[in-house]
């Protein structure tokens, strides 16, 4: 075990802390925030979310693959090894789902910020987003955990 390899595979396990944590407590606030119907309550959860997916989620997003790849270069394995191709098949639908939640939940945030604005009801639009970016955060989280999964597991596929 080197010392490169220890510092790739913290770089790593943060990282993964980081999408798995800043996930989680978005999807907990704005659910808890959709709840209440409160439309002060839920620009606020969305607002906070959004600006936390760009300080946290989006570099860790960014960082994974990277301290993956060096992390490959460290270990042996390759590209080729079956749970490696699935983790990174995984990956692949995790930001497939995690790009558009986002867009989604700024739609939602906007929604919300433009209702307080001019004292409105939240459209129906905006529960049909937050529907849509429920869906597809447990899409990401569980293609997060499941690529967890393979990486601790390392199976032989």
């Amino acid at each position: 075990m080197t010392v490169l390899y220890i510092i790739y595979k913290t770089i790593h396990i943060l990282g993964v802390t980081a999408l798995l944590g800043a996930g989680l407590r978005a999807a907990f606030f704005m659910w808890r925030a959709n709840r209440t119907g409160d439309v002060s309550a839920i620009a606020a959860a969305a607002r906070k979310s959004v600006r936390a997916h760009w300080l946290f989620t989006m570099p860790a997003a960014i960082i994974q693959p990277l301290s993956g790849i060096l992390l490959l270069s460290e270990t042996g394995y390759g590209f080729d090894d079956a749970w490696v191709k699935l983790s990174l098949a995984l990956y692949a639908l995790a930001l497939a789902s995690w790009l558009p939640a986002i867009w989604l939940q700024a739609r939602i945030r906007d929604m919300a910020l433009s209702a307080i604005g001019n004292g409105h009801a939240l459209p129906p639009l905006c529960r049909r987003h937050m529907r849509i970016w429920f869906g597809l955060g447990w899409l990401a989280l569980l293609s997060v955990i499941a690529i967890v999964t393979l990486m601790v597991q390392r199976p032989a596929l």
